[in-house]
């Protein structure tokens, strides 16, 4: 393989021509050396083709230049679901020379049929029960034969089964050759719901959004997506309410709903296939305006009716606003805050709107500083959801229409029963959570018993605040989802029937359901945890984590950045915390230190486990963090935290976690403290050093050494 960098036009030809043939002719030198007859060498030529101005290639045979374009253009609507108006470049040239065996001899296989034995049968599980099955012998089959299923074909070496709706035939030289011969939109599985089948299809909903996790991973440009993981995909049924989830972002997953049902009332019948979506306003679907959901209908095969919905949200660490990183401090407004996707066309029958969204990125009065990763990290969203769209089709194809929607009702079916069992051991609690800044959220749970179903009520919590800490209802929608899964021991996906139990109350107005355009970049981050922290206190489950995400986003003109810092998380009735963990809603990983160095003109110089930060208790809670960045380049810091000034709640006698600190070490010596929200500019040689939250105990701590050093082995133990 070697490298090009040439565009694909006729001119360039000639010597890329010129390259592949000393490539070919370099291969096939080392399997003459190996004594490899020439007539024996088969060799291929393939050429890696990209767009202009993007990152990821794709592979195709090497041959003119408009078989070349048009076979990577194919591929590249299969794979990403659109094209672009870019020229194609070739990025690397790679030639194959293999050298063939004598093909094995299978003739002794492809006998005639008179020596075929009576007919046997044996008993096969198949199609959910036991039935008796024809039993053939591989060598008894002539060319020619077809064994239709459920049947099973054995040999000296293997054993074949033929389940139902596929048919095996033998070829003239000896294979065995299998054929799916029945699909079919309605299934024999029945659409009645099963224990086994609905484990199963929990699972294959859940693998369609890992699947489109590992799309969006691989195929992502900046390293808040491809390396932090800030990202979630789901699925979702016709009507957008959520059927299942990957383990991703739990602020994401349960205001995900809120961005399709949005499209889906704005456009109505006005979708098409190829079509799909961007959202990120908070007063029209969206919670904070880095979070960009990329929304794709599934249609059928008609490409008439809707069946499914697929979305990925991803953190973009950059969308514009009055701070690098697009995660401001100070904002008061949502303008402030950065670019807004407002129910946006991204692609359009296959075709992705690249200059219209570049003009909607650059135009604004806080523009992108850095539109070409938003724009390459909105091509990876698009190959993720058509990730959703062929895994579902497979799912179709395997199962028929009518069990698959059946079993879409049946897996939110079983998540509200499962929340119902919860909230009949639950007992009615309120709790008031106090913010750093003073803001109060008051959360009173009522249980009703004989409908088995609760009122999560949020009157009283604080009006709509002049800084960005207000929440938009759909992240109070996702933290209340998030909280009740958790209460759920079975392994279920996180979906909307988990709701359905569930009635939020919210007052207009205030700080959990602001009116535009008021600021809320940190209630996506920092009041979703307080939603939580205040909702596990009326339920007296566990002692507060460390309530905050610890948000520190730096940059300049060039650069941006953004990560959450880990912390403690709270201790429960029989367990400890975790030490230095994401808590609650987030779920995203630190930026490995060779890739952070890397990518940025920083250095991480140290990332710890902050001793003796959790609170102690008969169970003591986790322990936070303390990370020091040192820059190398002018840059302005931001931080979005809380439970600087209010330290996090311990439970049942337990002590609450440490309070969390932040600060500027400059290179002259002195320090500039900060606040939990604030900004600074830094300088070469400037360190910021983070110090989280610990979590809090539950339980009163024993002062009787013998007991103290029995808790040590519970710890040590656990």
């Amino acid at each position: 393989e070697q490298s090009v960098e040439a565009p694909l036009e006729t001119s360039a030809m000639p010597g890329i021509l010129k390259t592949a043939d000393d490539l070919e002719g370099a291969a096939r030198t080392e399997l003459l050396a190996e004594d490899v007859p020439e007539d024996r060498i088969r060799v291929t030529r393939r050429a890696q083709l990209r767009y202009d101005g993007t990152d990821t290639a794709l592979t195709v045979e090497l041959t003119e230049p408009d078989t070349m374009t048009h076979a990577f253009e194919e591929r590249h609507r299969a794979t990403y679901s659109f094209t672009l108006d870019r020229p194609v470049v070739v990025e690397a040239l790679s030639v194959e020379a293999t050298g063939l065996t004598e093909p094995p001899d299978l003739s002794a296989l492809a006998t005639s049929s008179s020596a075929r034995g009576a007919a046997q049968t044996v008993s096969l599980h198949t199609g959910g029960a036991w039935r008796d099955v024809p039993l053939n012998r591989r060598e008894e089959l002539p060319p020619g034969e077809t064994v239709t299923g459920p049947a099973i074909i054995t040999e000296a070496g293997a054993t074949t089964v033929v389940d139902d709706g596929w048919r095996a035939a033998t070829t003239d030289d000896g294979h065995l050759v299998m054929e799916r011969v029945a699909v079919t939109q309605s299934s024999d599985l029945g659409t009645e719901a099963d224990p086994v089948l609905l484990e199963v299809f929990n699972n294959l909903f859940m693998s369609i959004a890992e699947q489109m996790g590992a799309r969006l991973e691989s195929t992502a440009q900046s390293v808040n997506i491809k390396e932090r993981l800030d990202f979630s995909c789901a699925l979702f049924d016709p009507d957008g309410s959520l059927v299942a989830n990957a383990p991703h972002i739990p602020v994401h997953l349960g205001s995900m709903g809120t961005s399709v049902q949005e499209v889906i009332r704005r456009r109505g019948d006005s979708m098409r296939p190829g079509d799909t979506y961007a959202v990120n306003d908070p007063y029209h679907g969206g919670t904070h305006l880095p979070d960009v959901t990329v929304i794709t209908p599934v249609f059928d095969t008609e490409g008439e009716r809707i069946l499914f919905y697929v979305a990925s949200r991803g953190h973009h660490a950059e969308i514009g606003g009055i701070a690098p990183g697009s995660m401001p401090a100070n904002s008061r407004s949502i303008e402030e805050e950065g670019i807004l996707f407002d129910n946006w066309l991204l692609a359009e029958n296959g075709r992705f709107r690249e200059a219209e969204t570049l003009r909607l990125l650059t135009e604004a009065p806080y523009p992108s500083r850095n539109p070409k990763t938003n724009l390459a990290d909105l091509r990876a969203q698009i190959a993720a959801n058509q990730k959703g769209v062929d895994e579902v089709a497979r799912m179709i194809e395997n199962f028929g229409l009518d069990v698959v929607q059946a079993y879409m009702r049946h897996v939110q079916d079983n998540a509200e029963e499962a929340v119902r069992r919860v909230i009949d051991a639950l007992e009615d609690g309120e709790f008031a959570y106090e913010t750093d800044s003073g803001a109060v959220i008051r959360v009173r749970v009522c249980v009703d018993r004989e409908n088995r179903s609760a009122t999560v009520d949020f009157t009283g919590t604080s009006p709509q605040l002049s800084t960005n800490f207000n929440a938009p209802f759909a992240v109070v929608n996702a933290a209340v989802l998030y909280v009740f899964r958790t209460l759920v021991a079975d392994d279920i996906p996180l979906n909307d029937g988990c709701l359905r139990p569930l009635d939020i109350v919210v007052p207009r107005g205030s700080m959990l359901a602001p009116e535009a355009p008021a600021a809320v970049v940190a209630g996506n981050v920092e009041t979703s945890q307080a939603i939580t922290g205040a909702l596990y206190g009326a339920l007296r489950v566990q002692a507060e984590g460390s309530g905050t995400m610890n948000n520190v986003t730096f940059g300049n003109e060039r650069y941006q950045y953004y990560e959450t810092v880990a912390s403690g998380s709270g201790a429960g009735d029989g367990f400890p915390g975790a030490s230095v963990v994401q808590t609650h809603m987030t779920n995203s990983r630190l930026t490995d230190p060779e890739i952070l160095e890397w990518r940025l003109p920083v250095q991480l110089e140290e990332f710890a486990v902050r001793p003796g930060s959790g609170g102690a208790g008969r169970w003591s809670g986790g322990d936070g963090a303390v990370r020091r960045i040192r820059f190398q380049q002018p840059m302005t810091v931001s931080t979005l935290s809380q439970h600087r000034r209010v330290p996090p709640y311990g439970m049942a006698g337990g002590e609450p976690g440490a309070l969390g600190a932040n600060r500027v070490e400059r290179a002259d010596g002195t320090v500039t403290e900060l606040g939990a929200s604030d900004t600074a500019d830094v300088g070469p040689g400037d360190v910021l050093v983070i110090e989280t939250p610990g979590g809090g105990g539950y339980g009163p701590p024993s002062h009787d050494p013998h007991q103290a050093g029995e808790e040590i082995d519970d710890l040590r133990a656990f």
